[in-house]
């Protein structure tokens, strides 16, 4: 580990740990070593911070089903099938919650570029602004992803009142960590992206660093997560302006390689995670039902329960085989942005344009022999069409649990999820269960966090 990031993991736990607090009151090494615009640069180029991800929702969410697979449920460490089960508890007093760790890591980070860079030596104004502007997309990208584990879910009528989290916007190791409402943090995530617009670039460099697309797109996952249809079709759009190439599958259904996610066009800003437990698991009968058999997302993207070790019965996710060496890949994409935008234009009456897009979606996810365009009769129609084309183009990736959460607090569209695990039946319900514990060794480490109902 170098000395710059033996000072990063240092502060970044010393900033969730008040008992390491008093290591560090010395004046801050930190200062000293980041000196010039290309240090703060280099910060937000760092792949093993900026690129991880939560592995957790995709043990969570209902694209995996472990019924029929005793073997595989026995696969699962402690920690690990609480979160599969929903428990009231994730982790013990002694266990760290390794995705809270790196999330707030990457907030610390951007913290120190928001923060430093405008007094750094050796760039242009308008590098530093562009720095800047980067790390306020990847703070907001990290808070949306945080907010949406460790909060409820937005709620126009309680989000005001309701826990959020720790909003850490300095690198100042002394601030209280009290959460902040939910509402706070959505707005500190709106502000963020707004501020960052007129200083990022129209490309990035590499699907890593966030341009406009990228700052763009968060907006739209971030009004649709807050049911803010509208304002989610309009980003979506606006996205979709700078970047919109979609992988037509027919290309590689011969057995041409896929990109890596650096190099792939459907990228706009690049996370990935390992699997949960570094183990393939089987899909639920419930997501493989969506698929036709010759949709090429199911031919390419799944493989025979066989044909994994160890075997299950059924079907499991290959798209991590796929794009070898970059385990599971998530973060934002083309895909998702449009069925975003799709979403949108559903959710307030536009069922022609929403099928547009979905359709030009699926026209690139089937033989052209195969393809038989999808119509629907009204919006609402519409809607379900495209909640069914998100589980059938992002499963596997974590976010359907983000989807299940969102759509948990409307009637007409909240599941009930039941799984058997080890000879017993668990059920979750829309409530406490869609948020996660935080972790109790933090808690016992900082007075100000408060727990989570569960």
């Amino acid at each position: 580990m170098t000395l710059r990031n033996f000072y990063i993991t240092l502060l970044a736990i010393a900033m969730v740990a008040p008992a390491c607090r008093k290591f560090v009151e010395v004046e801050q090494p930190n200062q000293r070593l980041f000196r010039y615009t290309t240090d703060f640069q280099r910060l937000l180029s760092d792949r093993t911070v900026f690129e991880r991800t939560a592995s957790q929702p995709m043990l969570s969410a209902d694209d995996i089903n472990l019924d029929a697979n005793a073997s595989t449920q026995n696969l699962l460490n402690s920690g690990s099938d609480s979160v599969y089960i929903w428990g009231a508890n994730y982790y013990t007093a002694d266990q760290s919650d390794v995705n809270w760790d790196q999330l707030y890591n990457q907030i610390y980070v951007c913290n120190q570029v928001i923060v430093n860079v405008q007094g750094s030596e050796g760039g242009t104004d308008a590098q530093k602004n562009s720095t800047q502007a980067e790390a306020k997309v990847q703070r907001a990208y990290t808070y949306l992803t945080l907010v949406n584990l460790y909060a409820r879910p937005y709620n126009a009528t309680t989000a005001s009142s309701d826990p959020g989290l720790p909003l850490l916007l300095t690198p100042d190791l002394f601030v209280s960590l009290e959460r902040a409402s939910v509402q706070a943090v959505y707005d500190q995530i709106i502000k963020d992206l707004t501020e960052a617009l007129p200083a990022l670039p129209a490309q990035p460099s590499n699907n890593i660093h966030a341009a406009k697309a990228a700052a763009h797109a968060t907006l739209a996952r971030t009004y649709l997560y807050m049911q803010s249809f509208a304002e989610a079709a309009q980003q979506a759009g606006l996205a979709l302006g700078y970047r919109n190439t979609v992988l037509d599958l027919n290309a590689y259904a011969t057995g041409t390689a896929f990109p890596r996610r650096l190099d792939n066009p459907e990228v706009i800003l690049a996370r990935q995670t390992n699997m949960p437990g570094n183990h393939n698991l089987p899909l639920s009968n419930e997501l493989l039902e969506k698929f036709q058999t010759n949709d090429l997302r199911y031919e390419l993207y799944t493989r025979a329960g066989s044909t994994f070790q160890p075997a299950f019965t059924g079907r499991g996710s290959w798209r991590a085989r796929l794009f070898a060496g970059d385990n599971v890949t998530t973060g934002i994409t083309v895909p998702e942005v449009m069925l975003t935008q799709a979403e949108g234009l559903a959710r307030t009456g536009q069922a022609g344009p929403a099928m547009n897009l979905v359709n030009a979606l699926r026209q690139k996810r089937f033989r052209p022999a195969d393809y038989v365009e999808l119509a629907a009769a009204n919006a609402n129609e519409a809607l379900r069409i495209v909640l069914d084309e998100r589980r059938r183009e992002l499963f596997g990736t974590g976010l359907r649990w983000y989807d299940q959460r969102r759509l948990s607090i409307e009637p007409a569209l909240a599941e009930t999820e039941t799984r058997v695990f080890k000879g017993n039946t668990y059920t979750l319900v829309p409530g406490n269960r869609y948020v996660y514990p935080i972790p109790p060794k933090n808690i016992d480490l900082n007075p100000e966090l408060t727990q989570n109902q569960r």
